[in-house]
């Protein structure tokens, strides 16, 4: 099953197929390790829900929702829905 990776719940995990976007933002989302075929799990969501912070390589990363929303990921691991 497809999910934006801005529709995640806590500690859904899954591995991202499509970045959307262009140009720039695209651009960006590539040099921050955002590719097809990395790993990737929602950690926290702000209480609003933007930003958001996922693992992805080993590390924590932010991303505002807008981003967010142009990742589409294959969910490999439901977490809690809060």
């Amino acid at each position: 099953m497809l999910k934006k990776l801005s529709e995640f719940h806590y500690n859904d995990e899954g591995i991202i197929k499509i970045v959307k976007g262009e140009g720039r933002v695209r651009r960006r989302l590539f040099d921050m390790g955002v590719t097809p075929g990395a790993m990737v799990m929602l950690r926290k969501k702000a209480p609003l829900g933007d930003p958001l912070e996922f693992t992805l390589r080993g590390y924590e990363l932010t991303l505002r929702k807008a981003e967010a929303d142009l990742v589409m990921c294959e969910v490999t691991k439901e977490g809690k829905k809060k």
